[in-house]
């Protein structure tokens, strides 16, 4: 340890430049490496910024800023640093001690210096700068670990919440494709609303298990090939609740969101919708979100009981229910981010 703390950074700051020179002859002969000086305080703050020494000696009694004045300025850039500041003075009361202990010194050399004691405390004081430091560094290689490992496990569960949507969407889709498309537009369509990156995120990561429900929809209505009969179609529009019940109430907020988006993202502007019949602002954002993006992806997708429509007609679609079927907002921005979705249906296209 003593070779190290011989290459920590020492300052001195005295307005006598025959104090400073006995004071590094005196380093320079124990071995430190790096001492750098000061004679103007002034000078301190600007200097203290681009190094960051691991020892001050300051003395009290300077022209332009004092010693006190010093340690008030370093104390707005240390930032909760430890860093230990020996006090040079020629005076010993009481009161100059408690008050250069109140403004941050940790330590006192008492002109004119002796030799074994100016070492030995700054010994003392790098030892236990060098012993914060090292503290200091396991402190954030332990918090870096552990920030490592929460993203992980939440990327793991987005990963999970993914892949419960795509197998939700093999059921009538084998690509699996759909969930993709729809989330990520049901992303840019939030940026376009201006609801923000960590909003847009949130629905990017719920949004593929709008339909998870389907799990309990059977097959022979799930993929039949022809119009649903009004008995086929109630038991259809069941799937909205059962992908709620399914999620559940559960702690995270990437679950709960993707709940609320299941059971509502077939509610319609004007009411007619399903299941609740909930109407207008009262449907959640991202269920209105979802919706659009739901819809014109499944429009512009080949079933087994459909073919896939023109972009065009979708596009008509859409524009046409505003108001009715969706929000007028959230199709504005549709409009609007067209190009991007076009973009996104290209690039992750059914096989």
């Amino acid at each position: 340890m003593l070779d190290t703390l011989k290459k920590l950074k020492i300052l001195i700051v005295d307005d006598n430049q025959l104090n400073i020179e006995l004071l590094s002859i005196m380093l320079s002969h124990e071995g430190y490496e790096n001492i750098s000086t000061i004679s103007d305080s002034r000078q301190v703050l600007d200097h203290y910024k681009e190094i960051r020494h691991d020892l001050i000696l300051l003395d009290i009694r300077m022209p332009y800023l004092d010693g006190f004045q010093v340690m008030e300025q370093l104390s707005g850039v240390i930032d909760g640093d430890y860093l230990p500041v020996l006090v040079l003075t020629a005076q010993t009361d009481m009161k100059t001690r408690l008050k250069a202990l109140d403004s941050g010194a940790k330590d006192f050399l008492t002109k004119p210096f002796d030799k074994t004691e100016v070492l030995t405390r700054i010994a003392n004081l790098l030892e236990v700068r060098y012993l914060y430091n090292q503290q200091r560094r396991q402190a954030e290689i332990l918090e870096a670990k552990v920030l490592e490992r929460t993203r992980e496990l939440e990327e793991t569960r987005l990963e999970i919440i993914r892949r419960l949507g795509v197998a939700a969407e093999f059921r009538d889709n084998e690509t699996g494709m759909h969930v993709i498309r729809m989330s990520k537009n049901c992303k840019i369509l939030a940026l376009k609303l201006g609801l923000g990156k960590k909003k847009a995120e949130k629905i990017l990561n719920a949004s593929p298990m709008h339909d998870v429900g389907k799990i309990g929809i059977p097959d022979n209505i799930l993929l039949k090939p022809g119009k649903l009969d009004p008995e086929e179609w109630e038991v259809m529009m069941t799937h909205s609740r059962i992908g709620y019940n399914l999620l559940g109430d559960h702690p995270s907020e990437i679950i709960r969101l993707a709940a609320e988006v299941a059971l509502c993202h077939h509610e319609k502007w004007d009411g007619s919708g399903y299941p609740n019949g909930c109407e207008g602002e009262d449907i959640i954002i991202e269920g209105r979100i979802a919706s659009v993006a739901d819809v014109f992806d499944a429009l512009t997708s080949e079933r087994p009981y459909k073919k896939a429509w023109p972009v065009e007609e979708a596009v008509d679609y859409i524009n046409g229910q505003s108001g009715t079927h969706f929000d007028p907002a959230v199709v504005e921005a549709f409009r609007d981010s067209l190009p991007e979705i076009l973009r996104v249906r290209e690039k992750y296209k059914d096989e």
